[in-house]
């Protein structure tokens, strides 16, 4: 099934209204937020982060305008080394490739065992912003509705207060 159909079924299943904007692969934040400008919705940067041993792996989901502190992260999730997993690691967990992680990546983890993450800045947002497991759409859904999908497809999340 076509990455997007899949993220679309189970939003539709579950009853979760959303929008879609298409537009040309957009490759970085700055690309993505260009196609989008003038739309609501905070811009987010979803980063897959793993141990240095790959034994256990993290979504966190930010402000696409903050930068990660990586010691105070790991301290939070209390891990002893934290890095950018790699886009084998990424094919592997949520059949993606590199640039288009999003917590809709979360369907294709059939372990799960991948750790949510949100950044408190952004969870007071009505709706956020992510491309449904392909660069070429942007969708906007209510993060409310997204804390319910995520919780839908048996995942939790905690909220973590990121400098």
């Amino acid at each position: 099934m076509e990455a997007y159909q899949q993220v679309k079924d189970k939003l539709e299943e579950l009853g979760i209204e959303f929008e879609v904007v298409e537009h040309p692969p957009a490759f970085t934040t700055e690309q993505a937020d260009s196609y989008i400008e003038g739309l609501e919705g905070v811009r987010t940067k979803s980063m897959f982060l793993t141990n240095k041993k790959k034994t256990q792996f993290y979504l966190l989901i930010m402000d696409d305008k903050k930068t990660l502190d990586m010691d105070d992260f790991k301290e939070q999730v209390e891990a002893n080394r934290i890095r950018m997993a790699s886009a084998e690691s990424l094919a592997e967990k949520m059949q993606l490739p590199a640039g288009t992680v999003s917590p809709f990546g979360l369907l294709n983890n059939e372990e799960k065992d991948i750790r949510v993450y949100f950044d408190k800045d952004i969870v007071s947002e009505e709706i956020m912003t992510f491309h449904p497991n392909t660069n070429e759409k942007t969708i906007f859904i209510k993060t409310q509705d997204l804390f319910r999908f995520i919780e839908a497809i048996d995942f939790k999340y905690e909220i973590l207060t990121l400098p």
